[in-house]
Protein backbone atom coordinates (compact mmCIF):
# COMPACT_ATOMS: atom_id res chain seq x y z
CA UNK A 1 0.00 0.00 0.00
CA UNK A 2 1.38 3.31 -1.09
CA UNK A 3 2.00 5.61 1.70
CA UNK A 4 0.26 8.59 1.86
CA UNK A 5 0.32 12.65 2.91
CA UNK A 6 -1.81 15.10 3.05
CA UNK A 7 -1.53 18.71 2.18
CA UNK A 8 -3.92 21.39 3.36
CA UNK A 9 -3.48 24.55 1.47
CA UNK A 10 -2.40 24.09 -2.43
CA UNK A 11 -0.96 26.86 -3.46
CA UNK A 12 2.20 27.73 -4.22
CA UNK A 13 4.51 26.42 -1.43
CA UNK A 14 1.78 23.80 -0.93
CA UNK A 15 2.50 22.58 -4.32
CA UNK A 16 6.42 22.61 -4.15
CA UNK A 17 5.70 20.27 -0.89
CA UNK A 18 3.39 17.75 -3.02
CA UNK A 19 5.56 17.65 -5.77
CA UNK A 20 8.23 16.74 -3.41
CA UNK A 21 6.17 14.56 -2.14
CA UNK A 22 4.79 12.53 -5.33
CA UNK A 23 8.46 12.03 -6.08
CA UNK A 24 9.58 10.29 -3.02
CA UNK A 25 6.46 7.77 -3.48
CA UNK A 26 3.87 8.99 -1.47
CA UNK A 27 0.16 9.71 -2.48
CA UNK A 28 -0.77 13.36 -1.77
CA UNK A 29 -4.38 14.05 -0.87
CA UNK A 30 -4.98 17.54 -0.57
CA UNK A 31 -7.40 19.83 1.02
CA UNK A 32 -8.06 23.04 -0.61
CA UNK A 33 -10.08 26.05 0.89
CA UNK A 34 -14.00 25.17 1.42
CA UNK A 35 -13.07 21.29 2.01
CA UNK A 36 -14.31 19.99 5.60
CA UNK A 37 -10.93 18.42 7.29
CA UNK A 38 -12.84 16.44 9.71
CA UNK A 39 -14.75 14.68 6.42
CA UNK A 40 -11.26 13.91 4.54
CA UNK A 41 -10.39 12.48 8.10
CA UNK A 42 -13.21 10.06 8.44
CA UNK A 43 -11.87 8.69 4.65
CA UNK A 44 -7.60 9.26 5.83
CA UNK A 45 -7.25 8.83 9.24
CA UNK A 46 -3.97 7.42 9.05
CA UNK A 47 -1.52 9.38 6.56
CA UNK A 48 1.96 9.54 7.35
CA UNK A 49 1.76 13.78 8.29
CA UNK A 50 -0.21 16.33 7.36
CA UNK A 51 1.25 19.27 6.01
CA UNK A 52 -0.34 23.20 6.92
CA UNK A 53 0.82 25.17 4.12
CA UNK A 54 -2.04 27.94 4.27
CA UNK A 55 -0.51 31.59 5.04
CA UNK A 56 -0.05 32.72 7.72
CA UNK A 57 -3.21 34.25 8.49
CA UNK A 58 -5.25 31.62 8.14
CA UNK A 59 -2.59 29.76 10.84
CA UNK A 60 -4.85 29.43 14.05
CA UNK A 61 -7.81 28.94 12.29
CA UNK A 62 -6.86 25.51 10.91
CA UNK A 63 -4.99 24.79 13.97
CA UNK A 64 -8.15 24.94 16.18
CA UNK A 65 -9.72 22.44 13.82
CA UNK A 66 -7.20 19.92 13.19
CA UNK A 67 -8.50 16.40 13.67
CA UNK A 68 -7.48 14.57 16.67
CA UNK A 69 -6.91 11.56 14.33
CA UNK A 70 -4.07 13.73 12.97
CA UNK A 71 -2.64 15.76 15.39
CA UNK A 72 0.86 13.88 15.87
CA UNK A 73 1.57 13.76 12.61
CA UNK A 74 1.37 17.74 11.49
CA UNK A 75 4.30 19.56 10.00
CA UNK A 76 3.65 23.67 9.69
CA UNK A 77 6.12 25.79 7.42
CA UNK A 78 4.52 29.33 8.10
CA UNK A 79 6.56 32.79 8.40
CA UNK A 80 6.55 34.40 11.84
CA UNK A 81 6.01 31.08 13.05
CA UNK A 82 6.86 30.74 16.91
CA UNK A 83 6.36 27.77 19.43
CA UNK A 84 3.87 29.82 21.08
CA UNK A 85 1.42 29.20 17.80
CA UNK A 86 1.56 25.34 18.00
CA UNK A 87 1.70 24.90 22.05
CA UNK A 88 -1.35 26.80 22.64
CA UNK A 89 -3.36 24.01 21.12
CA UNK A 90 -1.00 21.03 22.68
CA UNK A 91 0.60 20.15 19.33
CA UNK A 92 4.02 18.74 18.26
CA UNK A 93 4.85 19.09 14.95
CA UNK A 94 8.03 18.96 12.88
CA UNK A 95 8.43 22.32 11.66
CA UNK A 96 10.18 23.49 8.39
CA UNK A 97 11.93 27.11 8.23
CA UNK A 98 11.74 27.73 4.72
CA UNK A 99 14.35 29.26 2.76
CA UNK A 100 13.42 28.82 -0.52
CA UNK A 101 11.01 31.10 -2.69
CA UNK A 102 8.43 30.13 -4.95
CA UNK A 103 6.41 33.08 -6.97
CA UNK A 104 3.93 31.93 -9.48
CA UNK A 105 4.77 30.90 -13.13
CA UNK A 106 9.08 30.20 -11.54
CA UNK A 107 10.92 27.65 -10.35
CA UNK A 108 11.62 27.74 -6.35
CA UNK A 109 14.60 29.57 -5.43
CA UNK A 110 16.88 28.27 -3.09
CA UNK A 111 18.43 31.21 -0.68
CA UNK A 112 20.02 28.67 1.94
CA UNK A 113 19.30 25.13 3.08
CA UNK A 114 15.70 24.84 5.17
CA UNK A 115 16.31 24.03 8.73
CA UNK A 116 14.09 21.08 9.94
CA UNK A 117 12.98 19.82 13.35
CA UNK A 118 10.64 16.81 14.45
CA UNK A 119 9.66 13.48 13.68
CA UNK A 120 9.04 13.54 10.34
CA UNK A 121 12.31 15.82 9.82
CA UNK A 122 13.60 13.53 7.88
CA UNK A 123 10.94 12.74 5.73
CA UNK A 124 10.64 16.11 4.55
CA UNK A 125 14.43 16.73 3.97
CA UNK A 126 14.27 13.40 1.74
CA UNK A 127 11.03 14.60 -0.16
CA UNK A 128 12.25 18.80 -0.75
CA UNK A 129 15.87 16.46 -1.74
CA UNK A 130 13.76 15.05 -4.14
CA UNK A 131 12.78 17.96 -6.03
CA UNK A 132 16.96 19.35 -5.32
CA UNK A 133 16.04 21.56 -2.83
CA UNK A 134 18.32 21.15 0.41
CA UNK A 135 17.13 20.96 3.96
CA UNK A 136 18.93 20.30 7.21
CA UNK A 137 17.65 17.98 9.78
CA UNK A 138 18.12 19.97 13.18
CA UNK A 139 19.33 18.45 16.77
CA UNK A 140 17.24 19.74 19.16
CA UNK A 141 14.21 22.40 19.97
CA UNK A 142 16.80 24.91 20.99
CA UNK A 143 18.09 24.50 17.41
CA UNK A 144 14.92 24.79 16.69
CA UNK A 145 14.00 28.04 18.30
CA UNK A 146 17.04 30.19 17.18
CA UNK A 147 16.31 28.93 12.88
CA UNK A 148 12.81 30.02 13.70
CA UNK A 149 13.67 33.57 15.28
CA UNK A 150 16.41 34.24 12.59
CA UNK A 151 13.62 33.27 10.16
CA UNK A 152 11.74 36.05 11.51
CA UNK A 153 14.41 38.49 12.40
CA UNK A 154 15.00 38.07 8.30
CA UNK A 155 11.70 38.75 7.15
CA UNK A 156 10.29 41.47 9.29
CA UNK A 157 13.74 43.21 9.23
CA UNK A 158 13.61 43.43 5.19
CA UNK A 159 10.26 44.22 4.94
CA UNK A 160 9.48 46.77 7.43
CA UNK A 161 13.17 48.49 6.54
CA UNK A 162 12.13 47.85 2.51
CA UNK A 163 8.70 49.91 3.02
CA UNK A 164 11.02 52.81 3.90
CA UNK A 165 14.13 52.44 1.59
CA UNK A 166 13.09 49.90 -1.15
CA UNK A 167 15.54 48.04 -3.03
CA UNK A 168 16.79 44.66 -2.50
CA UNK A 169 18.75 43.24 0.98
CA UNK A 170 22.48 43.54 -0.60
CA UNK A 171 21.28 47.49 -1.22
CA UNK A 172 19.37 47.80 2.47
CA UNK A 173 22.98 46.28 4.25
CA UNK A 174 25.36 48.23 2.02
CA UNK A 175 23.46 51.51 2.00
CA UNK A 176 21.14 51.95 4.98
CA UNK A 177 23.24 49.59 7.30
CA UNK A 178 22.17 51.98 10.64
CA UNK A 179 18.62 51.83 9.72
CA UNK A 180 18.75 48.09 8.89
CA UNK A 181 21.02 47.18 12.42
CA UNK A 182 18.15 49.63 14.40
CA UNK A 183 14.96 47.79 12.93
CA UNK A 184 17.29 44.60 13.69
CA UNK A 185 17.60 45.35 17.14
CA UNK A 186 14.28 46.16 17.95
CA UNK A 187 12.99 42.88 15.80
CA UNK A 188 15.56 40.55 18.24
CA UNK A 189 13.63 42.66 21.16
CA UNK A 190 9.95 41.84 19.91
CA UNK A 191 11.45 37.93 19.58
CA UNK A 192 12.72 38.28 22.91
CA UNK A 193 9.13 38.63 24.31
CA UNK A 194 7.29 36.72 22.69
CA UNK A 195 9.68 33.57 22.98
CA UNK A 196 10.17 34.97 26.81
CA UNK A 197 14.25 33.79 26.06
CA UNK A 198 17.02 35.95 25.96
CA UNK A 199 18.11 35.72 22.37
CA UNK A 200 22.18 35.76 20.93
CA UNK A 201 21.62 39.23 19.08
CA UNK A 202 24.84 38.82 17.26
CA UNK A 203 24.27 35.26 15.88
CA UNK A 204 20.99 36.79 14.62
CA UNK A 205 22.27 39.46 13.44
CA UNK A 206 25.54 37.09 11.47
CA UNK A 207 22.81 34.90 10.33
CA UNK A 208 20.57 37.01 8.64
CA UNK A 209 23.62 38.52 6.98
CA UNK A 210 24.44 35.04 5.78
CA UNK A 211 20.71 34.96 4.46
CA UNK A 212 21.57 38.14 2.77
CA UNK A 213 24.71 36.84 0.95
CA UNK A 214 22.67 33.40 0.19
CA UNK A 215 20.57 36.27 -2.61
CA UNK A 216 21.50 39.55 -2.42
CA UNK A 217 19.05 40.65 -4.96
CA UNK A 218 16.02 39.73 -3.12
CA UNK A 219 13.59 42.08 -3.02
CA UNK A 220 13.07 43.28 0.78
CA UNK A 221 9.23 43.42 0.97
CA UNK A 222 6.48 41.97 -0.53
CA UNK A 223 2.60 42.29 -0.59
CA UNK A 224 2.71 41.14 2.76
CA UNK A 225 4.89 43.93 4.31
CA UNK A 226 2.59 46.26 5.64
CA UNK A 227 0.99 43.97 7.41
CA UNK A 228 3.73 42.77 8.93
CA UNK A 229 4.75 45.93 10.12
CA UNK A 230 1.54 46.34 11.55
CA UNK A 231 1.29 42.91 13.45
CA UNK A 232 4.80 43.86 14.94
CA UNK A 233 3.61 47.06 16.63
CA UNK A 234 0.28 45.50 17.45
CA UNK A 235 2.24 42.82 19.16
CA UNK A 236 4.87 45.72 20.70
CA UNK A 237 1.49 47.77 22.25
CA UNK A 238 0.90 44.18 23.45
CA UNK A 239 3.74 43.40 25.30
CA UNK A 240 4.28 46.91 26.50
CA UNK A 241 7.13 47.45 23.97
CA UNK A 242 8.35 51.21 22.28
CA UNK A 243 10.02 50.22 19.09
CA UNK A 244 11.55 53.80 17.79
CA UNK A 245 13.10 52.94 14.40
CA UNK A 246 9.92 50.64 13.54
CA UNK A 247 7.25 53.25 14.41
CA UNK A 248 9.41 55.77 12.76
CA UNK A 249 9.20 54.02 9.89
CA UNK A 250 5.35 53.67 9.79
CA UNK A 251 5.27 57.25 10.00
CA UNK A 252 6.51 57.45 6.88
CA UNK A 253 5.07 55.28 5.20
CA UNK A 254 1.36 55.78 6.26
Amino acid sequence: MNKSVVVVGLGEMGSVFARGFLRSGYVVHPVVRNMDMSSVAEALPDPELVLITVGEADLHAQLKQIPDVWKDRLVLLQNELLPRDWQQYSLHPTVISVWFEKKKGQDSKVIIPSPVYGKHAQQVADALASIDIEARVLADEAALLHELVLKNVYILTTNIAGLYVKGNVGQLWDEHNQLARDVVGEVIQLQECLTGQSLDGEALSEGMVKAFDGDREHMCMGRSAPVRLKRALALAKDNGLVLEAIERIAKHTV
